[in-house]
């Protein structure tokens, strides 16, 4: 009996995914549980395994595609069984009647087809949640934008070129909304359509020039980044710190973390010290929502590990109930499974804070984009040797920067800095007997 293989939901706000690759083709064998082919969805890179044993008989979903959740992208066949062809359409009792004017036929159709029963279920018919949770944020009316997606369907490049239509710098000279250019309606600059919006410059091109699709994943980055730039007003402060308490404790302690299943990494004592900064500081551990802040009871601190393909940042989740040994064990596993794309729907999401770690490739620091929709992200630059001044002599000293990107809309230069030297006295005054 054949089975067939539906694009899986990924999380529970999921609507879609891409296929990525196909590891089987037609016509293979495959096992159940076996890897059948690879998925990129807004929240997750996987691996999705067979949900039956048997022969492929059929792949309906090209690489590169993207579809709805429960579609069928694929059949499988028994082993030994031949697929059965397609049923070809009944044809009609009556041939003799006449085919309906098209005006006719499409009253018909519609009449036809179940219509909804209010504005609401209309536009979560012809939008996914991420859709509408980005034209929540924006104070868009998701029914004034002409959808490119199957059945008009507004999808995120629609809603993202919507809102940049709107963010767009107008002509006129003045600042005030009172000089900011309406339609003859007196419709607002957030209604002008996407078809108007500032088209960036065409690239030259030269001899040589190789030109190539974005991975799903790096239109996912781009799409989330440019997102991130226009919500936030970010600002960052820089903070150099002493790792020279720290080097010492990790060379005399690792070997002993080592036999514990954990490895004493710089970025465990990181870690520690901004779960213990967002303690103090809650506003740091917060989230936006149109007007109101949301100040989350859980900390939930996402690590982002670099792949070869992208960027993903899996959380670890309540990282103020464990101790140095528990999150560097949480940090390993998850950046290993990262990499595996072995990560599940609900490790890449719920994250209050993100730390990322661009010094590991040598950069002394950065200006990290937030995470939305969270308030704040750490940059962490690269450990290294330096000389510093110490009790009015100089020393050699390992020493690094940390960046706090931030959203100014709700925390202030002072806050920030106080959540900064909170981490800065942990990492330099470290108790060893805090482990």
């Amino acid at each position: 009996m054949a089975t067939d293989v539906v694009m899986p939901q990924m999380g529970e706000s999921i609507a879609e995914g891409t296929i990525v690759r196909w590891i089987k083709k037609v016509g293979d064998a495959i096992d159940r549980d076996e890897p059948l082919f690879e998925i990129s969805t807004d929240k997750v890179d996987a691996e999705i395994p067979s949900p039956a044993s048997g022969v492929i008989a059929e792949i309906r979903a090209k690489e590169g595609e993207t579809v709805p959740v429960n579609s069928v992208v694929a059949v499988i066949s028994a082993a030994g069984e031949k697929p059965k062809p397609a049923a070809e359409p009944t044809a009609p009792a009556k041939v003799q009647e006449p085919s309906p004017q098209p005006a006719a036929a499409a009253k018909l159709a519609a009449s036809a087809t179940p219509q909804p029963t209010s504005t609401e279920d209309a536009l979560r018919e012809r939008s996914s949640p991420l859709v509408r949770k980005i034209a929540k944020e924006h104070n868009v009316d998701i029914s004034q934008i002409r959808g490119t997606g199957l059945g008009g369907r507004v999808t995120k490049d629609d809603i993202l070129a919507y809102v940049g239509s709107a963010s767009a710098p107008t002509t006129g000279g003045g600042a005030s909304s009172a000089s900011a250019p309406t339609t003859a309606a007196g419709a607002s600059p957030r209604q002008v359509p996407p078809s108007q919006a500032p088209v960036p410059p065409k690239p030259t091109f030269g001899a040589g020039d190789v030109t190539e699709k974005m991975s799903a994943m790096r239109k996912k980055i781009a799409e989330h980044m440019v997102l991130s730039r226009r919500t936030s007003a970010h600002v960052h402060s820089v903070f150099e710190v002493n790792f020279a308490r720290l080097a010492q404790i990790r060379d005399q302690r690792k070997s002993e973390f080592e036999r514990a299943g954990a490895k004493l990494t710089y970025m465990s004592f990181i870690t520690k010290a901004v779960v213990d900064a967002l303690r103090e500081v809650p506003i740091v551990n917060a989230s936006v929502d149109g007007d109101n802040v949301i100040y989350h009871k859980e900390i939930n601190v996402g690590v982002a590990v670099a792949l070869e393909w992208g960027l993903i940042v899996p959380v670890i989740k309540h990282a103020d109930e464990k101790n140095l040994v528990g999150l560097s064990r949480a940090i390993i596993d998850l950046a290993g499974r990262a990499r595996s794309k072995q990560l599940k729907p609900d490790e890449v999401g719920g994250g209050t804070f993100t730390i990322t770690n661009p010094g590991v490739f040598g950069a002394l620091f950065g200006t990290p984009i937030i995470n939305q929709p969270q308030v704040a992200i750490l940059g962490v630059g690269n450990v290294e040797k330096r000389p510093v001044v110490i009790d009015d002599a100089i020393a050699i000293r390992p020493m690094t920067y940390l960046t706090l990107g931030y959203d100014h809309r709700v925390i202030d230069g002072a806050v920030a800095d106080h959540f900064m030297s909170h981490i800065k006295k942990q990492l330099e005054n470290w108790d060893p007997n805090a482990l």
